[in-house]
């Protein structure tokens, strides 16, 4: 199985790839999609729906996760995220691809097995899990394989409990 896992970000949107087999985890790719503060919104919302159709033309992923928003206090920074993972929501959906989105605790306990595992704990796990000679760079890329992680820990798409509906 090849999970496409998805951090969500309006400047930078996160992806990591991974192929699943039984317990066995491999890293595919990953990356980022960004935008500049130059674009307007509708070309930054367009880069990031073309960037994420263009990832799924790449890869043909199985499943695509999505990490859940998670906001306490900048209301325009997360209207513009909720934007941001809405477009790249309708590339998914526009390629008929199950969706699944756990929230930032679920992960990390998924990976890590502490739900409130700091960042640096979060990239150890990452590396350590996909066997990756370093820590992938920039910090979404490496939440991204998190997220595409914590979907092949959750006993396979029959049982993951969060599909977007």
């Amino acid at each position: 199985m090849i999970v496409l896992g998805i951090d969500p970000g309006y400047a930078i949107l996160g992806y990591g790839v991974i192929e699943v087999e039984g317990s066995k985890l491999k890293a595919i790719d990953c990356g980022v999609i960004e935008t500049t503060p130059d674009m307007t919104f509708p070309e930054r919302l367009e880069r990031l729906f073309a960037g994420t159709r263009a990832l799924i033309e790449r890869f043909r992923p199985d499943n695509i996760a999505f990490e859940e928003l998670f906001f306490y206090r900048n209301t325009t920074t997360a209207l513009q995220v909720a934007a941001a993972r809405g477009v790249a929501i309708l590339a998914c959906q526009q390629a008929g691809l199950p969706l699944y989105e756990y929230t930032p605790m679920q992960i990390k306990l998924s990976v890590t097995g502490d739900g409130h595992a700091d960042k640096a704990q979060m990239q150890t796990m990452v590396k350590l899990l996909l066997k990756l000679q370093k820590v992938p760079k920039p910090d979404d890329a490496a939440d991204a394989l998190g997220v595409a992680i914590c979907h092949a820990n959750a006993a396979g798409p029959a049982k993951a409990e969060f599909l977007i509906k």
